[in-house]
């Protein structure tokens, strides 16, 4: 870990993280933490050493130019301390980089930072492309792995299995370290994730919001989203075999969240039903 000032002792601080690559469809998720570094105002104050996670004929080095001189920045992980929040406690902040190599080495050393910095409560947060229509509000899926978590953040025990990226193995091992962790994935529509998606990216933000009980300015996000969702619509227009797709993923998603589609409401319903019949007989 390469740190560049010190750190203040920090107050109960909570660490949001996320990543540049498969846990980051539409750009949703790093964008997220993006943003709320801006509005919160927060100063880096470590970075990871690239030498020792990334290849750098995947996630190469990169050129610029500043004042007439070339700078070279390498691809890292890094850690910022946001302590204006309106929260009544700190924020920790990781902007990174899906890792190319030694993947449990990162998390430990992540996690060793987060417990020299005092941090109670990891957020991860991720972002998947799935089958969704772009015109409906992003689904955000918040997960955790331990009770204490899920009752204390009132959300699903995690119960996926399959390949997982950095989020997964972060959150999995900071669990396992006894530290709080909730995970929060928004879904992003397949055919539309090739681009940043600016409507994923504020789904994921009031997700957070909920989760710690705050309130943060969204800026220029909403228009973007209302902008983007606009894009699409004219994407799909222009292509009958999109459109038809939407249409019946609107239709299945409408379907799915009708109350009259949950079991207990059929219940109700058939009960009714029942009690009609009785009705009827006994007037005859």
């Amino acid at each position: 870990m390469l740190e560049f000032e010190d750190v203040p002792e920090l107050t109960n601080p909570v660490l949001i993280a996320a990543f540049e690559g498969w846990n980051d469809a539409g750009e949703a998720a790093t964008s997220a933490v993006r943003h709320l570094a801006e509005v919160w105002d927060a100063e880096v104050v470590a970075a990871f050493d690239p030498e020792d996670y990334y290849d750098f004929q995947v996630n190469r080095p990169r050129v610029s130019m500043e004042d007439g001189r070339r700078l070279l920045s390498w691809p890292t992980t890094r850690i910022l301390v946001a302590t204006e929040t309106g929260l009544d406690r700190d924020v920790v902040l990781v902007q990174g980089i899906e890792p190319s190599m030694r993947w449990r080495a990162f998390c430990i050393e992540l996690l060793e930072l987060a417990e020299q910095l005092g941090v109670t409560t990891i957020v991860t947060v991720g972002a998947l492309l799935a089958d969704v229509p772009h015109t409906r509000p992003i689904p955000v899926t918040a997960t955790a792995e331990d009770e204490a978590a899920i009752h204390r953040f009132d959300v699903e025990a995690s119960r996926y299995e399959g390949p997982t990226g950095i989020v997964g193995v972060l959150s999995n091992t900071a669990s396992d370290s006894g530290i709080p962790t909730v995970s929060a994935w928004a879904a992003v529509p397949h055919y539309a994730g090739a681009a940043p998606s600016p409507k994923a990216t504020l789904s994921l933000l009031r997700r957070i919001e909920s989760l710690l009980g705050v309130t943060v300015p969204h800026g220029d996000l909403e228009e973007s989203a209302r902008a983007w969702e606009r894009g699409v619509d004219e994407l799909a227009q222009s292509d009958e075999e999109v459109a038809e797709y939407v249409q019946s993923l609107e239709e299945a998603q409408d379907t799915a969240e009708l109350p009259e589609a949950s079991g207990d409401a059929i219940a109700r319903e058939f009960e009714r039903y029942l009690r009609g019949r009785d009705d009827d007989q006994t007037g005859r």
